[in-house]
């Protein structure tokens, strides 16, 4: 299984972060965890084959998240030669449907009418799904917007878990512990906590709990990045800790 960060930002635009996606890859699985401004530019720019994505997944609807969408639709319908034909498979937490429609509505096509087939497939927490060739999709809720979800994804032996936007929840972490790789939000400072996002010393506490093989923190707001982040979370967990940047790569 490898992993992409591809954006690691947030609603704030920063020079060096578009914002929030996430590429996983297993067999013929090419799964996208959310689909922040900006995702476009960096796949070309990364020389990421976005064409060949096959799942898309968001962890809410926030439009730092979700508001690429019609960009890459439109990008599969008429940026390739010949057009797509694959299927594409949008996850998300319950609701998602509605947005797809709006999303697309908005930039002038209906998703159902982009010439490929897209079907949307809404999860319940706690469910868990098949995608691609025997690898699993999980979603629990999180403490940020109300449909807010974190992601566990199971593919060759090997699990990550995507907290997509959080806040503090220590239930996260446990359903988190052991996983290969957390991929964790840690957006502010502790001088700028607010309930629904984690600062680096929080993202330390959940790391102590799960102590996942390896922890990468994404979804920094600028402030953030003025933060000695790898020391606050060494004080409190040993294991490895990437201060993930766009174009961050890892095979688990």
């Amino acid at each position: 299984m490898r992993v992409t960060t591809v954006g690691t930002g947030t609603a704030a635009p920063s020079p060096g972060r578009v914002q929030a996606g996430h590429l996983v890859e297993s067999g013929a699985l090419r799964l996208l965890l959310d689909c922040g401004s900006g995702l476009a530019f960096r796949f070309a720019e990364l020389g990421i084959d976005w064409v060949s994505i096959t799942h898309l997944a968001l962890s809410h609807f926030h439009a730092d998240h979700v508001i690429e969408l019609p960009t890459l639709l439109t990008a599969w319908r008429y940026g390739t030669l010949p057009p797509r034909s694959a299927p594409l498979e949008i996850i998300g937490p319950v609701g998602t449907a509605g947005v797809v429609d709006r999303l697309s509505e908005a930039a002038g096509v209906k998703y159902r009418e982009y010439g490929f087939p897209v079907t949307v497939r809404e999860l319940a927490p706690g469910e868990r799904a098949t995608i691609g060739d025997g690898a699993a999709i999980e979603c629990r809720s999180v403490p940020h917007t109300p449909e807010s979800v974190a992601y566990s994804i199971e593919a060759d032996g090997r699990r990550i878990v995507y907290s997509g936007d959080t806040g503090y929840d220590e239930g996260l972490a446990r359903w988190a512990a052991g996983c290969d790789l957390f991929l964790c939000e840690c957006s502010l400072p502790a001088s700028m906590a607010v309930a629904t996002h984690l600062t680096p010393e929080q993202v330390a506490a959940l790391a102590a709990i799960a102590s996942p093989k390896l922890l990468a923190l994404t979804h920094l707001y600028p402030p953030v990045e003025q933060t000695d982040i790898r020391a606050v979370i060494a004080a409190h967990h040993p294991g490895p800790v990437v201060v993930a940047h766009d174009g961050w790569s890892t095979e688990l």
